[in-house]
């Protein structure tokens, strides 16, 4: 594998895309043995591993989210560990604690769960604000706080969180640090009648097959990550990406009915995020270079969880999909 700062022509960075992005049809086929149906929640999974980016899910009970994560966790070799958020959950319940050792008469660290490598929080806005709080430093800094020691998280550290809509009950409302931190928030939706039906044969069963077996490496996500990096981005999508960003904060210049509908747009972050999941949609593709289209198809998953919404908005029910298709629509393309 090159030196991630080597500089190689398109088709010799075409040729090192190929080989090196053979382990993501091994985990798509793995991950198909027991989910069905989902394809594009596995490509964005595909995606935040790529990106190093945590990833928010969110949908109602039943439509396999949790059964997704644990099914990517098993195609790698990875250390794992699951948190099922509850109301009584506590910081150092996650993050662990020090813990006092009478014979030497001083505190030692216990490390708590989180020191893995995939973390599943599953129903994570079942949690009060201050476990929500305890999480931010472990996914921006990807380091945990102990007394006055620092203590760095394994590499790679991945948050892939569930979430129950927020009208249910016992639910919360995430904080927006905390959403901003999201690489992406994925919207998972009922299968169709087709894959239904399959589901309904696969697991009508007293004994379903939930387990995948090992078939990437961190070493080979690390290795298809240097090559992202170097995917080239033309400066006519650059701009492209910056004024769809642009747009989130500024909608009535593109559209006049969006004038009342957003409070705050999008943040720099989100910037860099678009640019960065556009490149890794382009390596899944097997591209060398970033298309307008690989912007298009993951502006939605970057950008829905980073809009602030006015109450106008939320009174005539308008979703921050729906504000997106009509800034993507209006936002000339390069």
């Amino acid at each position: 594998m090159p030196h991630p700062l080597t500089i190689m022509t398109t088709e010799e960075l075409q040729d090192q895309i190929a080989t090196a992005s053979t382990w993501i049809g091994a985990v798509r086929e793995e991950m198909g043995q027991v989910l069905v149906g989902q394809l594009r929640l596995v490509d964005r999974l595909i995606v935040g591993l790529l990106c190093n980016g945590h990833i928010l899910l969110e949908g109602v009970p039943g439509l396999a989210k949790t059964l997704a994560v644990k099914a990517l966790s098993g195609s790698l070799d990875a250390s794992f560990a699951r948190f099922q958020f509850t109301p009584d959950l506590l910081p150092a319940d996650l993050l662990g604690t020090m813990v006092y050792n009478p014979q030497e008469a001083s505190f030692a660290p216990k490390l708590g769960p989180i020191f893995n490598n995939l973390i599943l929080a599953d129903e994570i806005n079942r949690a009060p604000a201050k476990v929500q709080s305890a999480l931010l430093e472990a996914m921006q800094e990807r380091q945990v706080t102990l007394g006055d020691q620092t203590y760095k998280l394994p590499e790679p550290f991945l948050v892939l969180a569930t979430q129950n809509p927020i009208d249910q009950e016992g639910t919360y409302q995430l904080p927006e640090a905390q959403l901003d931190r999201f690489l992406l928030k994925v919207t998972v939706g009922y299968p169709g009648r087709d894959e239904e039906l399959e589901v309904l044969e696969r697991m009508a069963t007293s004994a379903p097959v939930y387990q995948t077996k090992t078939v990437a490496s961190p070493q080979q996500v690390a290795g298809a990550r240097a090559l992202v990096n170097q995917i080239y981005i033309d400066p006519a999508v650059r701009e492209y990406i910056v004024d769809l960003i642009r747009a989130t904060r500024q909608p009535a210049k593109f559209d006049g009915g969006l004038r009342h509908l957003i409070r705050a747009g999008a943040s720099p972050r989100g910037t860099i995020n678009l640019a960065l999941t556009a490149r890794a949609h382009a390596f899944i593709q097997g591209r060398a270079f970033v298309t307008p289209q690989d912007v298009k198809d993951m502006a939605h998953d970057v950008l829905r969880h980073r809009l602030l919404l006015s109450y106008e908005a939320e009174a005539e029910e308008t979703t921050s999909d729906q504000i997106l298709d009509r800034i993507i629509a209006k936002v000339p393309v390069p």
